[in-house]
């Protein structure tokens, strides 16, 4: 038997061996070489309110948050995400053991899931699913039991009877997206009921991400898990400043929930940033409490963007699946006359001068992610329309 040494044991560690270069990077690199428009990463082409902007610049200028900020966040925003949470659902998380700060969503993931994983414990997954949920499960050491949202009526659905089915005695977690990342699903109040009944028939811990919580564009709005009987207590909720106020790359995140499990998050989180974007964290505390017509005219806008592209993309003959949330559109490439969304996108580019994202990657199962391709609208309407006039050559 063959000892493996350093000389020939993989620099990479084993349990990362799946994950390379993300797609995103992939494919925004193709943009770049290509002159493409990039309709693939997600993030927008424009800045924000100029008055939160000012609030940063106004924060640096007067020293706050240029040193470490407190570790689990600066007051200021703690408490303005406790408000938050209590001016939209009714929750009253305590800001100084309840909410804590993080280097945008993701780590507020990977710190959760480090955090509350132990090797051999599974995490069920709603699929498809964004690429670090299964990189973070990975690195604890845990098992990803992906439940796979399928395409019904137009839209991606949870069955509820296979989400049950799944949970075993070595279930540890339920890690939950709504609004939901590719797909653009919103799970329903029903559901979501459900889902809180068998975490708390199950006992189980739920990390749900929602960042996604102010661009839920049909029906009553965004509705918590950590609402429902039961759940405030084993819920970690997690939130962001980027999506809700397109400044991304300030990268503030929150966590909320019970301070057993905010405590817990929190000593993961210390070893991973520490702290991260001090001045930002006073001008994201303002900009939460930007009035109500902020949050409608953001919804407003992406509602419509979402409406020139879904339409554009239809003419151009993708199968459509029209978005109740979020900020991407998934399409059926096999209308086109197409089946391996990796082969398709790499081509676009050449093809129409458009960049877009495989729905595969998202897959743990690829064949079941094949024929699916996500586009995203939090791009201006001009560049939006010229993405829709070249998308459409492919119509023939």
């Amino acid at each position: 038997m063959t000892r493996m040494t350093s000389a020939t044991r993989p620099a990479l560690n084993r349990r990362l061996a799946e994950f390379g270069t993300t797609i995103f990077a992939e494919m925004s690199a193709l943009a770049v070489r290509t002159g493409a428009i990039n309709l693939g990463q997600g993030f927008p082409d424009t800045d924000g309110p100029e008055e939160i902007r000012e609030a940063a610049v106004r924060a640096l200028r007067d020293g706050r948050g240029n040193q470490y900020p407190p570790g689990p966040g600066v007051p200021e925003l703690r408490t303005a995400v406790a408000a938050h949470q209590a001016r939209y659902y009714g929750l009253t998380p305590d800001p100084d053991t309840g909410v804590l700060v993080t280097a945008g969503a993701t780590e507020a993931i990977a710190a959760a899931l480090l955090a509350l994983l132990e090797p051999g414990d599974e995490v069920i997954a709603l699929e498809p699913y964004y690429d670090s949920y299964a990189a973070c499960i990975a690195m604890a050491g845990a098992r990803r039991v992906p439940v796979t949202l399928r395409p019904r009526e137009g839209a991606f659905r949870l069955d509820l009877d296979e989400l049950r089915d799944a949970v075993t005695d070595r279930t540890r977690l339920l890690l939950i997206n709504t609004p939901h990342n590719p797909t653009g699903t919103v799970l329903t109040r029903e559901e979501l009921a459900v889902i809180a009944a068998l975490a708390v028939e199950r006992d189980l811990l739920v990390v749900t991400d929602e960042v996604y919580e102010h661009l839920v564009f049909d029906g009553a709005g965004h509705v918590p898990l950590a609402t429902f009987p039961g759940m405030r207590e084993r819920t970690v909720t997690i939130g962001s400043a980027g999506k809700t106020f397109s400044f991304t790359g300030w990268k503030v995140g929150w966590v909320t929930g019970a301070p057993e499990l905010v405590a817990a998050v929190r000593s993961a989180k210390q070893f991973l940033t520490y702290v991260a974007s001090g001045p930002f964290q006073y001008a994201v505390a303002e900009a939460l409490a930007l009035p109500e017509e902020y949050f409608t005219a953001f919804r407003a806008e992406l509602a419509a963007k979402r409406d020139l592209l879904a339409a554009g993309l239809a003419e151009a003959g993708f199968g459509v699946f029209r978005p109740a949330g979020t900020y991407f559109v998934t399409t059926d490439i096999r209308p086109l006359g197409e089946s391996d969304g990796f082969a398709f996108c790499r081509a676009l580019p050449e093809r129409a001068g458009v960049v877009a994202v495989p729905n595969a990657v998202f897959y743990d199962d690829r064949e079941a992610g094949a024929p699916f391709v996500r586009f995203a609208f939090c791009k201006r309407t001009a560049v939006l329309e010229e993405a829709v006039g070249r998308l459409k050559t492919l119509a023939g």
